[in-house]
């Protein structure tokens, strides 16, 4: 993390646009923003990020006795409707954080982020997107026609009960068919989708159990864009050389129809 000056970091500014901050560190960090016009200028931007992120979200946002334990590490299973209550924190810990990037207005506006090297499962949905996406004979092991089997085995595998395969079909994608593969060193699961015109995205699926936050963030490589989203233990990304509001769609079914 880069550093301001001795008092004053960039994690600090972040935390001020996320409203994490005291009432006295937030007075310190305005006394400094009165002093550096350009700093001011960077915290104006992502307050606004903030604020468009909060309205993406808001057809989701429900409220709960249980949302503390979002934020606090209390891990608890949520079902369907507690999951919506996510929405509520998801403004406060999006990816305008303490790691530094460009968050696009509306989430898909600006396509590059500066990933550090403990944010690693982008770049994972990223290289199985690479790899399979292109493979013309083999690019899953089990394929659409199997896809009882295909959830039954990588549910278990995952230590998933229940898990569904997302139907993209109203978006124009239909099932290529899975594949099992290691996300940060443990069993992944990834789900291969194509439209008519054979353009493929891919849905990743990987378990930390030392997750303690909820985050959706947004991130771009290149022509490959990625939209990933942490839920518990479990993380969660679409990736695709498609366009930005086909794959927020996309992540939007997925996060409706996978289990909590």
């Amino acid at each position: 993390m880069s550093e301001i000056n001795p008092t004053v970091t960039e994690a600090d500014l972040h935390a001020y646009a996320d409203g994490q901050l005291s009432e006295q560190v937030r007075t310190r960090i305005e006394a400094w923003l009165e002093d550096n016009p350009d700093d001011a200028a960077r915290v104006a931007e992502w307050t606004a990020r903030n604020a468009e992120i909060r309205s993406l979200f808001a057809p989701y946002e429900r409220s709960s006795d249980t949302d503390e334990a979002l934020v606090t590490g209390r891990r608890q299973r949520m079902n369907w409707p507690k999951r919506l209550a996510a929405a509520a924190v998801i403004a406060a810990v999006f990816g305008l954080g303490a790691l530094s990037g460009h968050y696009g207005p509306a989430l898909f506006e600006k396509p590059e982020l500066q990933l550090t090297e403990l944010e690693t499962f982008p770049n994972e949905a990223r290289n199985a997107f690479l790899v399979y996406a292109t493979e013309v004979r083999h690019p899953v092991e089990v394929f659409a026609d199997e896809e009882a089997h295909l959830a039954t085995w990588l549910g278990k595998r995952l230590a998933i009960q229940n898990l569904r395969v997302p139907n993209l079909q109203e978006l124009g994608f239909k099932l290529v068919g899975g594949r099992l593969l290691p996300v940060d060193g443990k069993p992944g699961a990834m789900f291969m989708y194509e439209d008519q015109a054979g353009e493929r995205l891919t849905v990743l699926v990987g378990r930390n159990a030392d997750n303690r936050s909820t985050s959706f963030r947004f991130a771009s490589s290149g022509n490959v864009e990625t939209f990933y989203w942490i839920d518990g233990e479990l993380g969660y990304a679409v990736t695709g050389e498609v366009s930005r509001e086909v794959l927020k769609k996309v992540a939007e079914e997925c996060y409706r129809q996978f289990p909590s």
